[in-house]
């Protein structure tokens, strides 16, 4: 059995190093590493063989499933979905022998999910409610609520908080307006998002 500490469950062959804060209602689960200093919040699910590096950021209601590996210098906001196998990068120029290793940050908000396989670049920033499709590379920043897939990653469509792909409704000069078919929630995306949308060949 694994330890139940202010509400907070490890699997006994998880390994949390020093350092590590979790929030109640957590769950780690089988072979999960966590390094130092890593702040996770409340309600979180860390599946099996997940790893978390010095020093990242979890937030409320994230789930990180079996072998996600986040390195350090990332930051996942509120109610994320890590599918299993999802790798985060942190370093532009790898070389096993630079000394002069500098760590860029990758930013994921509220809402977003990530496929399985997925791979992100580090420097990127996953907007809010956004959906990266299973098998992707993504390598640049990507808007609230986009719907992205692909090697590299590009925008296909607009996705609602429900996770349904968004029908258009009007263009207007600064915006177009969408709708989700299923829940019937309306949204704003700016033309400059929107005109990013590529079409399948």
């Amino acid at each position: 059995m694994g330890s139940f500490v202010t509400n907070v469950y490890v699997d006994p062959t998880a390994i949390i190093d020093n350092g590590v804060s979790l929030g109640s209602g957590t769950k780690i689960w089988h072979f999960v590493h966590v390094m130092k200093d890593a702040k996770i919040g409340k309600d979180c699910v860390l599946a099996d063989y997940v790893y978390v590096g010095r020093g990242v950021k979890i937030g409320n209601a994230v789930k990180l499933e079996n072998r996600a590996t986040v390195y350090e210098g990332v930051t996942i906001e509120d109610k994320v979905f890590v599918g299993p196998h999802v790798t985060f990068t942190n370093d532009l120029i790898p070389r096993s022998f630079n000394t002069d290793w500098k760590i860029q940050q990758t930013l994921v908000k509220e809402g977003s999910s990530i496929g399985a396989g997925t791979v992100i670049v580090c420097g990127s920033t996953i907007g809010e409610y956004s959906l990266v499709g299973a098998g992707s590379v993504v390598t640049e920043n990507i808007p609230s609520h986009a719907l992205v897939y692909g090697n590299p990653a590009r925008i296909r469509g607009f996705v609602c908080r429900c996770g349904r792909k968004l029908e258009t409704e009007e263009k207007k000069k600064d915006h177009v307006l969408m709708k989700c078919p299923v829940c019937n929630e309306k949204y704003e995306i700016a033309t400059k998002d929107y005109a990013r949308i590529e079409k399948e060949e």
